[in-house]
């Protein structure tokens, strides 16, 4: 159902519409201070995909965890990325830089399962690859780590796409 004033689609009373699977990378109390003293907000840190190549990540704000958590789902919503997986892993090795933070990923043969640790693991199996062999270099920044981790995903190119891009290029 759509709520045509804003566009927007609306919630049932089961739950969102789509099946897309969340969870909380980071979750984080953050303080700043004013002249009448600390103000405490929550900043939250969300992956969300669908194990079925389509994965967003967000990091909101807010003054309780669930406004925080809530405006995180939102802002992945709106950075959907779809990767190219190819026999449950990706196409090629990649290795990008985020910051300070550095992924090494690499195809791995059926059966090897998600090798990854940390925030890397909780992107990776959201994705939906099943089998890839990931190394987190340089930052221990989990924010940091997860953006490199969507950096190289969203850089994927498969063997099909790069011969389109050279067809349309001529």
């Amino acid at each position: 159902m759509m709520d045509h004033k804003r566009g927007r689609r609306k919630q049932t009373a089961k739950g969102p519409v789509d099946d897309f699977n969340q969870k909380i990378v980071d979750l984080a109390r953050v303080t700043r201070v004013m002249a009448g003293g600390k103000r405490m907000r929550f900043r939250a840190a969300v992956v969300i995909g669908n194990k079925k190549g389509q994965i967003g990540i967000g990091v909101g704000k807010g003054a309780d965890v669930a406004m925080a958590v809530d405006k995180a789902n939102r802002q992945a919503r709106k950075n959907l990325i779809t990767i190219p997986i190819v026999n449950n892993t990706i196409p090629h090795t990649i290795e990008v830089k985020f910051s300070s933070a550095k992924i090494l990923m690499k195809p791995a043969p059926p059966g090897r399962g998600v090798i990854a640790g940390g925030p890397v693991r909780m992107v990776l199996e959201l994705s939906g690859i099943k089998n890839i062999i990931a190394k987190m270099k340089g930052s221990n920044n989990k924010i940091s780590n997860i953006n490199a981790v969507v950096k190289g995903l969203s850089l994927l190119r498969t063997k099909e796409t790069i011969q389109q891009m050279r067809q349309y290029k001529q």
